[in-house]
């Protein structure tokens, strides 16, 4: 039998009750006679808890003690779990991440796995025992524990199945799959039997929070399949696969939206060669992911030039900004918060035009404004007041159609 990856999410587990719940629905899979490797994440809000714990004793805490604090959680998940499933008569044993053999780089908070030994999980499999593993978390080439990020359990369960030659990594949150827009902005968001990679690659970039964006990139570059499952429900999800295995593709897919970033406004920028370098290099080499960017046109040698960025890296943004516009001779650097990002995802996208004027059309005809646009060959994002952003999913969601169930919706996209 094909062994088989489960990842089970923080309001899987939330409560005593649940993780029963949970044991029940791993023994089952295992009763089928598959082998069976599970990662969990900590239960319910404890990792947000031990954050504002850790606030509470100190202003900044230090990053590799907020590692070692923060992967708490997920170990008493692990072993909870693992004593549930003792009392449904079946061997588990438990692992941390550095037990399980994930290897990251040194960077805590948001380490990157960099190998995976993944012998003890292995063999405790062949045993016909049920590995848990906690997620979320690793130790470091210097021996040190470190935490993946938000997410990071994602990438744990795909690294796994990866590393453990799974067909499939089942994820098991509390939504029953990938929908094409947010259910609890528009009530009648469809489910998507599968996606594409790219699509959800796009997608969890865009905001959508059914999946890490790094879990994703790593199913990819390994090729691994991903099931986005409910842990209430036994219906079939949404299929996470490469392009080639999906048969058709609809035009627009889905719809996300974000409002966790902010936008940042350089005044008064000399327009001159070289600029531009010494603006965002800084921020890089500081791990501050840049998103959309616009230059205003040039007037009288100088410029504004406007991009967004997660509001969470404000903190760390704003002196390098101040110097920044000290360096360069620029006015100053003024931060917008109140923004929201929309955007539409599609692979059919590619070989359909007219998604674009469609969707600034809707917005226009919806008196929502738009003040950046960013694109992908399979994406269209949008920055709008974040007061509007719910407003403007729902009326893209309307304007494409993307309620009915149909694969190709070229009147809706623009298409004659």
């Amino acid at each position: 039998m094909d062994l088989v990856v489960q990842k089970y999410g923080g309001t899987s587990v939330a409560d005593p009750e649940r993780i029963r719940r949970v044991a029940a629905r791993i023994v089952a899979t295992a009763k089928g006679g598959s082998p069976v490797c599970v990662v969990v994440s900590a239960m319910g809000a404890t990792t947000d808890e031990l954050i504002g714990l850790a606030q509470q004793v100190s202003e900044r805490p230090h990053p590799r003690e907020l590692d070692m604090l923060l992967t708490a959680g997920e170990r008493i998940s692990m072993a909870l779990l693992a004593m549930a499933i003792h009392d449904f008569g079946r061997d588990a044993v438990s692992f941390t991440g550095s037990q399980a053999g994930i290897v990251t780089d040194t960077r805590h908070g948001k380490a990157k796995i960099v190998e995976l030994r993944a012998d003890r999980v292995r063999e405790a499999l062949d045993r016909g025992r049920i590995a848990i593993v906690a997620g979320f978390q690793g130790v470091s080439t210097s021996s040190d524990v470190t935490t993946l990020g938000r997410g990071g359990s994602d990438t744990t369960a795909v690294a796994l199945a990866a590393a453990l030659g799974a067909d499939v990594c089942e994820i098991y949150t509390d939504v029953e799959g990938v929908f094409t827009a947010d259910p609890r902005i528009v009530p009648g968001a469809r489910k998507l039997a599968a996606a594409t990679y790219e699509e959800m690659l796009e997608l969890a970039a865009a905001g959508a929070k059914v999946l890490a964006l790094r879990s994703v990139e790593y199913a990819r570059t390994h090729g691994v399949r991903i099931h986005v499952r409910s842990s209430f429900a036994d219906a079939e999800g949404t299929m996470v696969v490469g392009e080639e295995d999906v048969l058709e593709q609809a035009i627009v897919s889905g719809i996300a939206s974000d409002t966790g970033d902010a936008k940042v406004t350089m005044l008064s920028v000399p327009d001159r060669p070289g600029i531009a370098a010494r603006m965002f290099r800084p921020l890089a080499d500081a791990g501050i992911h840049v998103d959309m960017i616009v230059q205003n046109v040039s007037a009288e040698g100088h410029t504004d030039i406007s991009f967004t960025l997660p509001t969470a890296d404000l903190p760390s943004a704003e002196p390098i900004l101040d110097g920044l516009a000290r360096e360069i001779e620029a006015s100053g650097a003024v931060v917008d918060h109140d923004i929201g990002k929309v955007t539409v995802v599609g692979a059919g996208m590619r070989s359909h035009p007219g998604v674009a004027a469609t969707m600034f059309e809707a917005l226009a005809d919806a008196g929502i404004n738009i003040e950046i646009i960013s694109t992908s060959p399979i994406r269209i994002s949008c920055v709008v007041r974040a007061a509007e952003l719910e407003r403007a999913v729902r009326v893209l969601h309307e304007r494409y159609r993307l309620a009915d169930d149909v694969l190709l919706q070229g009147d809706a996209a623009g298409e004659a």
